[in-house]
């Protein structure tokens, strides 16, 4: 029988490679012509703990992870405990047959149907594979076997991961691939829950925000990353580093998330695009810089994948809890553009689009991710990231031509109707100015004259006549309403809720043509103006956001002065699912 949409969850304790051999999984199934959407959960500890990473997948694409799980690959008996009541009825957990399943365990599954599969995972490992480390592989072996999946795209990702580690590492895990695959056999007739490769699908790829942002970055020209890591935007340093060589990039792991980013203001004060990846309580200690690019007018982009707070809070969750913080850092007022991409391709169209923003308006442009959409994987097709569209516009940035005809001194902070004043780099002679963190005149000079003080504030501010129609564009994706015009319900959310919400719209219009609709942001600051009009075209409106104080709806109601009907806040650390969001929709209506 085949599937639509089954959930493989493979779960252990940290140590154990799980998100490692969970991403090759899911390579392997997008290699085979399938979608699949992988969602790591850990812990913040090296060693112990509970771990688990789970594999939505299906022929069609994919937008959100699911709650029911169909498959649970147990590498410890506490997997059994914690997961067995999510398995729907007819689904399995493997285990191995050394570990003791408690009966009440056993019935702890959707009214009693679950299977339960005991395999030789270590015992493979160590006669197969030499390691006992590598039972994440075998019950891979197994979850293909059980599920028809040809496993020779799971061999093809072998070779490709493990190939570093030299032929016999790779022969290695070939042999215990094959290990799991011919140990399910005892067990396909009991599982009937089936996701046969694609023969001569496309060719498509699998990545996470935080790699697709990194990307855009890239290919928008960003060529300076300088940043103190912190889970979970670390990673976008990892991928920079990756490929600094190739690429010429320069990569800095500095000493504190304060020199992080004036190390990246100095090299865009050079002109270099420069970005500075972090989270919540990182961004939190590069707040006072902050204001000295704006005060200084130098273009920077820092990246906050979001995570619960506030101080260490919980650093391996997730939660959308500092969009006002961003909107506001920093003391004094100073422009400066808030974005939040909801999907990979959005994360990567941000990603360049980001370092644009900053340099035509020669301010801060700080984009916002969360743990979700930053280390969730999906399958995207092979143009999903749209390279073609990728531009680099450095705004006003004078050229040695324009500096070699400058008529009169330079003044970097010239009074502009735009606000928008000519930018220079160091090192031409007709370009000498003084940059400090004071107010200062025309020309970069301290000064506390009154006057001046209001023709630079004013200037400053100007800028965000010409910024706000920026998040006003043709293209949609400021503000993108999604579902049917007209509908009973407009669920109203902004960055990685996109996919969980669309797909809750999806499924109650499935059961009501004109139920519900979506009305999603990925620009907060300024705030589309266009978006007022969609919220007063709503017949009701609830907001779904993760965090406790309803943040988008104060935007909401400070940008529009209309007040949203209801809300819908999950704040335990714990992405919103489509069921969730379903489920407590039905509740409230």
């Amino acid at each position: 029988m085949g599937s639509n949409d089954i959930t493989i969850r493979i779960g252990g304790e940290a140590g154990m490679g799980l998100e490692s051999s969970g991403a090759g999984f899911a390579k392997a199934l997008t290699q085979g012509g399938l979608y699949a959407f992988g969602l790591p959960d850990y812990y913040s500890r090296i060693r112990g703990g509970h771990n688990f990473f789970s594999i939505r997948v299906s022929p069609q694409p994919l937008i959100s992870h699911a709650e029911p799980v169909h498959l649970v690959l147990a590498l410890d008996v506490e997997t059994v405990r914690r997961h067995t009541g999510d398995v729907v009825p007819g689904g399995a957990v493997v285990y191995d047959e050394t570990e003791e399943v408690p009966e009440e365990l056993r019935q702890s599954g959707a009214e009693g149907d679950v299977n339960f599969f005991p395999v030789p995972l270590t015992k493979l490992a160590e006669e197969k594979g030499g390691r006992a480390i590598m039972r994440n592989t075998v019950a891979f072996g197994v979850a293909a076997g059980l599920m028809g999946f040809d496993a020779a795209h799971l061999e093809d990702v072998v070779r490709e991961n493990f190939a570093p580690k030299g032929q016999k590492v790779v022969d290695a895990n070939l042999r215990v691939v094959e290990a799991g695959v011919e140990a399910s056999k005892e067990f396909q007739n009991a599982f009937p829950f089936q996701m046969e490769a694609v023969p001569d699908a496309p060719p498509r790829m699998i990545l996470n925000g935080n790699e697709a942002f990194a990307m855009g970055a890239l290919a928008g020209g960003c060529r300076f990353v300088a940043t103190y890591p912190m889970t979970p935007g670390s990673p976008v340093l990892h991928w920079f580093a990756a490929h600094a060589e190739e690429y010429g990039a320069v990569i800095k792991h500095t000493e504190s998330e304060i020199a992080a980013i004036n190390m990246a203001i100095g090299a865009g004060f050079q002109g270099a695009r420069a970005m500075c990846p972090t989270s919540g309580g990182g961004f939190s200690l590069m707040v006072e810089a902050l204001g000295l690019a704006g005060i200084t007018e130098v273009p920077v982009v820092v990246y906050n994948a979001q995570r619960p707070g506030p101080a260490t809070g919980l650093p391996t969750r997730t939660e959308q809890g500092d969009m006002l913080f961003m909107m506001h850092a920093s003391q004094g007022e100073f422009p400066r553009f808030v974005l939040a991409p909801g999907t990979v391709e959005a994360s990567f169209r941000v990603g360049w689009q980001a370092f644009n923003l900053a340099d035509r308006y020669q301010t801060p442009a700080l984009v916002m991710s969360d743990h979700y959409l930053a280390a969730a994987y999906r399958t995207v097709e092979a143009d999903a990231l749209d390279f073609e569209a990728v531009e680099i516009d450095r705004g006003a940035l004078l050229t040695e031509e324009d500096l070699d005809g400058l008529e009169e001194p330079y003044k970097r902070y010239k009074v502009t109707e735009s606000g928008i004043s000519p930018r220079a780099t160091p090192g031409h002679p007709n370009a000498v100015w003084v940059s400090t963190g004071n107010e200062h005149d025309e020309f970069g000079a301290v000064s506390e004259d009154a006057e001046n003080r209001i023709a630079q504030a004013d200037k400053r501010e100007r800028k965000m006549v010409g910024m706000a129609e920026e998040v006003d564009g043709p293209d949609g994706w400021p503000a993108m309403l999604y579902g049917p015009e007209e509908a009973d319900v407009t669920l109203v959310c902004w960055g990685s809720t996109y996919g969980p919400t669309r797909e809750a719209v999806e499924r109650l219009n499935a059961e009501k043509i004109g139920r519900a609709n979506m009305l999603h942001f990925s620009a907060l600051h300024p705030f589309p103006s266009e978006a007022k009009v969609a919220l007063e075209r709503a017949e009701r409106t609830i907001v779904v956001e993760g965090n406790v104080t309803g943040q988008l709806e104060t935007l909401i109601r400070a940008r529009t002065g209309l007040s949203v009907d209801d809300s819908m806040r999950k704040y335990d650390g714990r992405a919103f699912s489509p069921e969730y969001i379903v489920a407590h929709l039905e509740e409230e209506v």
